[in-house]
């Protein structure tokens, strides 16, 4: 009798290990997808009015806004790159790893652009007027 209830209870000890580590482990993995970069929003993507450069590209590659937007352009990559208007209209320079660079758009008009450093990265800002909404 004595040999049953050990038995029963290291059984009852080793599920109760079990689910406090599977607990645990499901815990952490819902953790660490919350650390995830996030914008300005809160989300795993760009927030309205930024663009992200990661991966060697610009997300997103259009954006479109209303005059009098400022967009900033956050560097999420290891390497310094730069947004320059395919018309001069604008320049960042190299942006650090993290940096930033932001430019208000006071004109309508499709403004191309891309990276001095990676010539294969372009983007695209469309400014439209804004909506009367009559």
């Amino acid at each position: 009798m004595k040999n049953s209830n050990s038995s029963k209870s290291r059984i009852l000890i080793g599920a109760t290990l079990l689910i406090i580590l599977l607990s645990i482990s499901f815990s952490c993995t819902k953790s660490s997808t919350n650390n995830t970069p996030t914008g300005s929003k809160g989300g795993s993507t760009p927030g309205a009015n930024e663009v992200w450069i990661q991966s060697m590209v610009f997300d997103p590659l259009t954006i479109t806004v209303n005059t009098g937007t400022t967009i900033t352009w956050t560097n999420k990559d290891v390497y310094g790159h730069t947004v320059t208007s395919d018309t001069g209209v604008f320049d960042s320079g190299i942006i650090d790893a993290s940096g930033t660079f932001s430019y208000t758009f006071n004109t309508a008009g499709t403004f191309p652009y891309h990276c001095k450093v990676e010539s294969t990265m372009t983007g695209t800002v469309i400014v439209k007027l804004p909506s009367l909404g009559y």
